[in-house]
C-alpha cells in the first residue's frame, strides 16, 4: 500500500480521553477512525509514531475548549503542525442530530483535509498568564457586584434604608457599620454579608495592583502604555484589551478587528429585502465589554485633560496625534448620533467600533518582541541593556522595543 504524503488528523479532546481519526491526502480516500487514546504525553508520542508509519507529514486539528492549549504546544514543540479550531466556525449540517466522539473526530479530519476549518490565534504562555489575571479580576468584580446585591436585598427586605446615595463610599460604609438588627440571627446574617462585601472589595483591589505590577514587565507593555494615550483607555481597559486580543497587528485591517470583537451589525438579507439588526456579539466578549466601557468617555467635548496629558507625555508624537484625531472624530460621532435620535447605548457602541480601529492604528506604531522561550524577560532585559530592577519610562521602553525588533528582523536564519 502506497504511503500518503500528508495525513490529516482530527482530535476530539476531552479531559480523560482523545478520540482520533485521520484522513489521507487523497480526496477519494476514506476517513478512518482509530479510536480513543489517553491524554498523557506517552500516549501522544505513541499516536505520532503510529501515524508516521502511514504517511509523511502530519497535520493535527482539535476544537478550542476547556482543555486549553497544552496539546497544541506539545505537538508544536515536537515540530508537528497543529491547528486549534474555532468551534463556532465549523461547518455543520442543519439536519444532523447525532453527535458522538467518533463523528466529531471524523468530521474534523475530513474538514481539515478540505481546508474548511478556521483556526484561532493561540496566545503565548506569558500572554495567556496575563489574560488569566485579567479574567480573575473580572470574576472578582462579578463577585463584588453579587455581594452588594445580596446586602442591599437583605436591608430592603427588613426595611433598613440609607437616607443618602448608596454609592459604597466611606460615608455609606460608616453607616453600614452602625446598623444593628433587632434579632440576633438577623445580625449574624447582616455581619456575614458585610464581611463578604469587605473581602470582595479587598480582592478586587489586590488583583488590580497585581495586574499593574505584572503588566509592567510584560512583553506587550509598550502597546499597553501606547493605548493609554486614548481617552477612556486607562490601565485596566488597555491591559484587558491587549491580553484578550494579543498582537492587534495580526489583523490586516481594522474591519477584521471590529468583526472579531462582534461590533459589526448583524444582517439578514433575502432578495431585495435587507434588514440590519443589533451588533453580532461574536468573537471575544471580554474585550468588547471593556472597549464599550471606555467609549462612554466620548460623550463630552474633545479635550486633553490633565490625566490624559500625564499618560501621553512620554509617548511619541505620532501616537499622540492619533489619540487627538480619535477624540475629535469620536466625540463628534457621538453628538451626531444623539442628534439623530439614537439611543445612547447604540451611539456608544458605534463609537466603540471606531475606537477599536484607532487602537489598531496605535498598535501599528509600536513594535513588540516575541517570546523566546521561558526566560523571555531576561533575554529582553539583557538586549535592551537595562540593569535588573531598573524600570524604564514608556518612551525608553518604546525605543528599546523598536531596537530589539529591528535586531530580530536583521538576524540570520536560526538566530530567532
Amino acid at each position: 500500500m502506497r504511503k500518503s504524503r500528508t495525513i490529516y488528523v482530527g482530535l476530539d479532546v476531552h479531559k480523560d480521553s482523545i478520540a482520533v481519526a485521520y484522513a489521507p491526502e487523497d480526496r477519494d480516500a476514506e476517513v478512518r477512525y482509530l479510536g480513543p487514546i489517553g491524554t498523557r504525553q506517552c500516549d501522544i508520542d505513541q499516536l505520532v509514531r503510529k501515524l508516521h508509519s502511514k504517511g509523511g507529514e502530519l497535520i493535527f486539528a482539535y476544537e478550542a475548549g476547556p482543555c486549553g492549549y497544552g496539546l497544541f504546544r506539545y505537538l508544536s514543540k515536537k515540530g508537528l503542525r497543529c491547528l486549534v479550531v474555532a468551534p463556532s466556525l465549523i461547518p455543520r449540517k442543519s439536519g444532523d442530530r447525532v453527535k458522538t466522539d467518533r463523528r466529531d473526530a471524523v468530521q474534523l479530519a475530513r474538514l481539515l483535509r478540505s481546508g474548511d476549518l478556521t483556526s484561532v490565534a493561540v496566545p503565548e504562555p506569558g500572554d495567556e498568564a496575563i489574560r488569566d489575571l485579567c479574567r480573575a479580576r473580572e470574576d472578582s468584580m462579578a463577585d463584588l457586584k453579587a455581594a452588594k446585591f445580596r446586602l442591599e436585598s437583605f436591608l430592603l427586605r427588613h426595611d433598613i434604608r440609607y437616607t443618602g446615595k448608596a454609592d459604597w463610599r466611606p460615608a455609606h460604609l460608616r453607616w453600614l457599620a452602625e446598623v444593628v438588627c433587632p434579632i440576633p440571627a438577623q445580625q449574624i446574617v447582616f455581619q456575614e454579608a458585610v464581611r463578604a462585601l469587605t473581602q470582595a472589595f479587598e480582592r478586587v483591589e489586590r488583583l488590580e495592583l497585581l495586574l499593574r505590577d505584572q503588566a509592567s514587565s510584560w512583553r506587550l507593555a509598550p502597546v499597553v502604555e501606547a493605548l493609554q494615550a486614548l481617552r477612556g483607555v486607562q490601565v485596566t481597559v488597555a491591559v484587558t484589551t491587549v491580553a484578550e486580543l494579543g498582537d492587534l497587528t495580526r489583523f490586516s485591517r481594522p474591519a477584521q478587528l471590529m468583526s472579531y470583537l462582534g461590533l459589526h451589525p448583524s444582517e439578514h438579507t433575502s432578495g431585495v429585502n435587507r434588514r440590519q439588526g443589533g451588533i453580532a456579539k461574536t468573537g471575544n466578549g471580554h474585550a468588547r465589554r471593556v472597549i464599550v466601557e471606555g467609549a462612554w468617555a466620548y460623550r463630552y467635548p474633545a479635550k486633553v485633560s490633565r490625566q490624559i496629558q500625564e499618560r501621553q507625555e512620554s509617548l511619541p508624537e505620532p501616537i499622540r496625534d492619533i489619540a487627538w484625531r480619535a477624540q475629535v472624530r469620536l466625540c463628534q460621532r457621538f453628538r451626531t448620533l444623539m442628534a439623530r435620535g439614537k439611543h445612547p447605548n447604540v451611539a456608544v457602541t458605534a463609537v466603540a467600533r471606531e475606537l477599536s480601529a484607532f487602537m489598531w492604528s496605535i498598535a501599528k506604531q509600536v513594535p513588540i518582541a516575541h517570546e523566546q522561550g521561558a526566560n523571555h524577560d531576561v533575554v529582553l532585559r539583557d538586549r535592551e541593556g537595562a540593569r535588573p530592577g531598573v524600570r524604564r519610562n514608556p518612551r525608553e521602553r518604546y525605543e528599546a522595543a523598536r531596537t530589539l525588533v529591528s535586531r530580530q528582523r536583521k538576524a540570520p536564519d536560526g538566530y530567532q
